[in-house]
């Protein structure tokens, strides 16, 4: 058994679809800076990996 199995699962800050009827004005701006930093994140990785397939491109001519 590896020593990581253990581990507690982290629960996700926010889940896409979940209701959002009970969460404060503050708890919702909180979720909205979240999202809005992870979005900066993924558009991060996704200009990296262009860049790459980009690179790749251009050395076998596609």
């Amino acid at each position: 058994m590896f020593a990581d199995d253990d581990r507690p699962v982290k629960k996700p800050v926010h889940t896409v679809g979940e209701d959002l009827s009970l969460l404060s004005e503050h708890e919702l701006e909180e979720r909205i800076a979240l999202c809005e930093a992870e979005i900066a994140r993924i558009k991060q990785e996704l200009t990296r990996k262009k860049g790459g397939r980009a690179a790749a491109d251009a050395v076998f001519k596609r």
